[in-house]
C-alpha cells in the first residue's frame, strides 16, 4: 500500500510539474530574453573580479534554491546543497528549507456528530518535498498548510461521534494525515505525522459523565455484594449439613467461639449451653 501511495504521488506531482510549465518548456525565453542574457553574460565577462561574488551563491545541506531566470524557472529540479553559478542581472533565486516544520494547530470549538460541543487541539508535522512546486504553485506553503489543518480536524471530528473523538485519536490522526497528504501534495508538501493532544469537554459535560460512571460503579459494587451473599449463604447451608452429621461439631465449634471471644479481654462472656442440657432440668 505504501508503494502504490508513493507512485500515485509522484505521479500527481508530475502532473502538477507538467502544468506548471504548459505555457512554455523550461528555458524558452524567446529572442529577447536571449539577448538580455548574452548582455548580462558579457557584463559579468568584463565586471568579473567584481561579479564573482554575485554570481556565486551557496545553499546549505539543508536548503534548495529554485532560479528564475527573467521571470521562468531554469530547471526541472532545485539547485544546492553547495555552491553553484547564476546571472546577476537575468538571474533570482528562491530558498527553500526541507527540514521538518512542527506547528500546534489552535483549539477548535468543534460540534461532533451527536451534537456535543468539544474543543480539540492537535500538532502536525511537515517538510518540503518539491522546491519548485512549493515556490510556484501556492503564495505561502507554511501559511497555507496551518489553515488546511484546521480546517481538516474540523471536518473529520465533525463526522465521529464523541466515544470516537475520546476512543480512536490514533485513527482520526491517520485519516487526518491522509487527508492533508492529498490536499499539500500539489503543493509540493509532505505532511509527515498528526497528533490529537487534547480533548476538552463542556464543565456540564464532565460533571454528567463522572455521575454516570459513579452509578456504574455502584451497581456494578452491589451486584459482587449480592453474588458475595449468596455464595456465602451456599457455604452456610453446605457447613450446617456437615455439622448435623456430627453433634460434637457443634461443641467444638463454641469452644472455638468462647476462644476467640476471650481473646479480645472482654468483661462479660455469653456461654452458649446445649438445649439437652437445658430441657433434662427441665424435667426434673
Amino acid at each position: 500500500m505504501e508503494m502504490e501511495d508513493q507512485m500515485e504521488s509522484q505521479k500527481r506531482r508530475g502532473v502538477s510539474r507538467d502544468t506548471l510549465i504548459s505555457e512554455g518548456p523550461i528555458g524558452s525565453l524567446g529572442c529577447c530574453g536571449w539577448v538580455l542574457v548574452i548582455l548580462s553574460g558579457i557584463f559579468v565577462f568584463f565586471t568579473f573580479p567584481i561579479t564573482i561574488w554575485v554570481c556565486f551563491k551557496i545553499v546549505q545541506e539543508y536548503e534548495r534554491a529554485v532560479i528564475f531566470r527573467l521571470g521562468r524557472i531554469t530547471d526541472r529540479k532545485a539547485k544546492g546543497p553547495g555552491i553553484f553559478f547564476i546571472l546577476p542581472c537575468t538571474d533570482s533565486i528562491v530558498k527553500v528549507d526541507l527540514r521538518t516544520v512542527s506547528f500546534d494547530i489552535p483549539p477548535q470549538e468543534i460540534l461532533t456528530k451527536d451534537s456535543v460541543t468539544v474543543s480539540v487541539d492537535g500538532v502536525v508535522y511537515f517538510r518540503v518535498s518539491d522546491p519548485i512546486a512549493s515556490v510556484a504553485n501556492v503564495t505561502n506553503a507554511d501559511f497555507s498548510t496551518r489553515l488546511l489543518a484546521q480546517t481538516t480536524l474540523r471536518n473529520v471530528l465533525g463526522t465521529k461521534n464523541l466515544a470516537e473523538v475520546l476512543s480512536d485519536r490514533e485513527g482520526i490522526a491517520h485519516s487526518m494525515q491522509s487527508s492533508l497528504d492529498e490536499a499539500t501534495d500539489n503543493w509540493g508538501i509532505k505532511v509527515e505525522r498528526v497528533e490529537i493532544k487534547d480533548v476538552k469537554l463542556p464543565l456540564q459535560l464532565q460533571r454528567a459523565m463522572a455521575a454516570e460512571a459513579e452509578a456504574s460503579r455502584e451497581a456494578r459494587a452491589k451486584v459482587i455484594a449480592a453474588e458475595g451473599e449468596m455464595n456465602a449463604s451456599r457455604a452456610l447451608k453446605e457447613a450446617s449439613l456437615v455439622i448435623a452429621e456430627s453433634p460434637s461439631a457443634l461443641q467444638l465449634r463454641y469452644l472455638q467461639t468462647l476462644n476467640t471471644i476471650a481473646a479480645e479481654k472482654n468483661s462479660t462472656i455469653i456461654f452458649p449451653l446445649p438445649m439437652d442440657i437445658i430441657s433434662h432440668f427441665m424435667r426434673k
